[in-house]
């Protein structure tokens, strides 16, 4: 795996490659298939915010 540093006192989550790395990287990246495409979990996983904020299904 990569090497990363996490500074709690920063709030930093860093990933340790080079920019040239990650953008080769980005290059060849395909976003997944829906692990849920019908009920309820789905409407959640379409609707919902990211967890960075709050996975909160309204904007208030």
């Amino acid at each position: 795996g990569d090497s990363i540093t996490i500074d709690a006192r920063q709030l930093l989550l860093q990933l340790n490659i080079t920019d040239s790395e990650l953008a080769q990287r980005k290059v060849g990246w395909l976003a997944p298939k829906p692990r849920y495409t019908r009920g309820v979990q789905a409407k959640f996983a379409f609707n919902a915010s990211s967890a960075s904020k709050g996975a909160v299904l309204d904007d208030y």
